[in-house]
């Protein structure tokens, strides 16, 4: 019985290890698994042999997961059927009948639960979870068993090959490994969890997954907001212009007609040398873009159409916002802060469970620098537009939401948004 028991244990494990290692395999990220192959090392040496033919790792590791379940299989049939005679009395027709038919399926549902538990779920749930560190642990054993079932796995993969050839008029088994970006972006998702909580950032780490995320930036994402921006009608005096561009120190203001919903162009500071007669004569045009279009598609626009303001037009066509070459950049790089730029929006952590923020900070932006939760929909972007989106309007001030788990009082409010308000988790 000892032996029988120490036959299964073994069984069991190199079952458990067969399969842990297919699942690794599968589920490790590509790109870790490239670079550790351009290391130096036996491990780097053995991964690049090991991945040079995934069909016949997989194989390979299929095949001897079968041939320990078998082995498992005949061995634990029998300590059952020992088992359960040791315990019941034959002497009866019935216990009989269980002992040859019956207990076949009892056998058979007690082995397969255990193999399933010991042997299939945990040890996938365990590799699946630390793949590329198991992958490389394993690697020297996985090996050996590679070559050790090779010739079988070459013989499997050609069998099945010619299969899909003559019945399914396939090309076989062609499969190249590639890189997507959805590889690239969980690499630098797990660089990232790896590092500490108070590291800073890498500047390189923080463009590539900014440019990972760019081609699925909309333009109400990024503009500024119609309540920020600079304008002047087009009827106004050069006096009064002047007067914009020395107020706001900006380079450029935009031009309307009767309404901000109809931008005309803008104007730059530099045509003022040219002694200008009236605002219209300065005029240099503008792109029109709606809010949904993606960030990529408008920095080609403007520089195909030599242009360096987007104004982002709302469903209804009048003005949501604008946008610059500047502000697509940063998306990629970062702030990029001149001595115009303004600074006036307030985080504070006023202990260690509230904080005070200006409405117009974006939603993911505190989220991930207070690690918080607050619920992120497609709807809105900022803090603000998430309580509006709630509350179905603009609150009164002094008032106070609840969202979700948490509580904000809004301390500011204006006739048209929100300024000011605190946000902190709800007690239960």
């Amino acid at each position: 019985m000892s032996l029988s028991f120490l036959v299964i244990v073994i069984a069991i494990l190199f079952s458990a290890f067969f399969s842990g290692m297919e699942i690794a395999f599968i589920s490790s990220n590509r790109i870790h698994i490239e670079i550790e192959k351009r290391q130096r090392g036996w491990i780097s040496s053995i991964l690049s042999k090991l991945t040079a033919k995934p069909s016949k790792f997989i194989a390979a590791m299929l095949i001897g997961n079968n041939l320990a379940l078998v082995i498992y299989g005949f061995v634990m049939g029998d300590v059952l059927i020992n088992w359960f005679q040791s315990f019941l009395p034959t002497d009866y027709a019935l216990l009989t009948y269980l002992l040859s038919d019956g207990a076949l399926l009892s056998q058979t549902l007690l082995s397969t639960l255990l193999i399933l538990i010991t042997a299939e779920f945990i040890p996938k749930v365990v590799f699946q979870i630390y793949s590329n560190q198991l992958l490389k642990f394993f690697v020297l054993p996985a090996f050996l068993f590679y070559q050790l079932f090779g010739p079988i796995s070459t013989f499997v993969i050609w069998l099945s090959d010619l299969f899909l050839k003559k019945v399914f008029k396939t090309s076989g088994d062609q499969v190249q490994l590639a890189f997507t970006k959805v590889d690239l972006g969980h690499y630098i998702s797990e660089q990232l969890n790896a590092s500490e909580a108070h590291e800073e950032l890498d500047s390189e780490i923080q463009i590539f997954q900014n440019a990972l995320e760019f081609s699925e930036v909309k333009s109400r994402e990024v503009m500024i907001p119609r309540t920020e921006l600079m304008t002047i009608e087009v009827h106004d005096t050069i006096q009064r212009l002047t007067d914009k561009f020395v107020e706001s120190g900006y380079s450029k203001v935009l031009v309307f007609n009767n309404t901000v919903d109809d931008i005309l162009g803008y104007v730059h500071s530099f045509d003022l040398f040219k002694k200008p007669t009236s605002i219209k004569s300065m005029l240099m045009p503008v792109e029109f873009v709606p809010e949904t279009m993606l960030i990529k598609d408008v920095m080609n626009a403007l520089i195909k159409k030599r242009r360096s303001i987007a104004v982002v037009l709302d469903e209804y066509g009048g003005t949501s916002g604008i946008m610059t070459i500047e502000d697509i950049v940063e998306e990629l790089f970062g702030e990029i802060e001149d001595e115009h730029d303004s600074t006036n929006l307030i985080e504070e952590q006023l202990s260690s469970n509230m904080f005070k923020f200006s409405a117009r900070l974006e939603v993911d932006y505190v989220n991930e620098r207070y690690e918080l939760c607050l619920p992120e929909n497609e709807n809105y972007e900022t803090l603000g537009g998430m309580i509006v989106h709630y509350e179905e309007g603009i609150p009164e001030k002094n008032s106070q939401v609840l969202i979700e788990d948490y509580v904000i009082d809004v301390l500011e409010v204006s006739s048209t948004k929100i300024d000011l308000i605190t946000v902190s988790k709800a007690e239960v």
